[in-house]
């Protein structure tokens, strides 16, 4: 019976970090890793890179049809279990609302969270009962944030989607993980709009690196941990969140943002 993980993103960044550490053993022993991303050059030149055989996707998860691919796939396979699905493809947006074209905020809100659930209702049936699924968040989900609002907004549902979907599955022994790191010095800042505003802001958090992240993440979710924040910053940044009043923390976050755009 193969087994294998999918992993969306997964041609750079955070992406290729999950896929380098699956191909070393990161999850057990996979027959195949099923990677997604749009540039099919970029996932040749992945592949090429482990050892690990690898099922290139180059798919745009904004797009209707994408999902229902990879869902045709997996009907074409006979007895195949999907041990890991991780959720990481993602592109950013930072400004004021009304400046972000409505277009670049409708793909934004499909990749980050319509795509993810589409993916997990449609690998579900191929799980079993040690199967996980992790998908990324990020800190920016922790409460609302001015001048990243749909990008905030889309990745609290993610965490939430998550955590709930966790407690439905744990019954039958499948987790769900949602990971939530600060910003990592990847292609992601390139390819937000804004990116100059998004690298000042990533400066006064500071970076992660991917490699970090993509480790303690596959850890928590082989432990079946519903939540990782990887910074202890982050960490106690999210502490916080809990017991600061709304409108402090929003004043505190809207003086932070200030300082990203002086």
């Amino acid at each position: 019976m193969p087994t294998i993980a999918i992993v969306t993103g997964a041609s750079s960044g955070l992406g290729a970090a999950f896929t380098h550490q699956l191909d070393k053993g990161a999850f057990g022993r996979l027959d195949e890793i099923w990677a997604v991303a749009r540039h099919a050059d970029k996932l040749e030149a992945l592949a090429q890179s482990l050892s690990t055989p690898l099922r290139p996707f180059a798919l745009d998860l904004t797009q209707e049809d994408a999902c229902e691919q990879i869902a045709h796939a997996l009907a074409q396979e006979t007895n195949l279990t999907v041990a890991l699905l991780i959720n990481n493809a993602g592109f950013g947006a930072f400004g004021r609302f009304s400046s972000v074209p409505l277009e670049h905020n409708a793909a934004m809100v499909r990749l980050l969270a319509l795509a993810p659930v589409e993916l997990s209702y449609h690998v579900l049936p191929y799980m079993r009962a040690d199967s996980r699924i992790l998908n990324v968040s990020s800190a920016a989900a922790f409460m609302p944030q001015p001048r990243l609002s749909v990008y905030s907004a889309a990745k609290r549902f993610i965490l939430d989607f998550s955590r709930a979907l966790d407690a439905e599955l744990g019954s039958v022994g499948i987790h769900v993980t949602a990971v939530c790191p600060r910003f990592m010095q990847t292609a992601f800042l390139d390819h937000t709009l804004d990116s100059a505003e998004a690298m000042r802001m990533a400066r006064l958090t500071g970076f992660e690196k991917p490699e970090r992240v993509a480790a303690k993440a596959l850890r928590a979710a082989r432990l079946g941990r519903a939540l990782c924040i990887p910074s202890p910053y982050m960490r106690t940044l999210y502490a916080a969140t809990k017991i600061l009043p709304y409108p402090i923390a929003l004043s505190l976050e809207q003086a932070v943002m200030g300082r990203s755009s002086s």
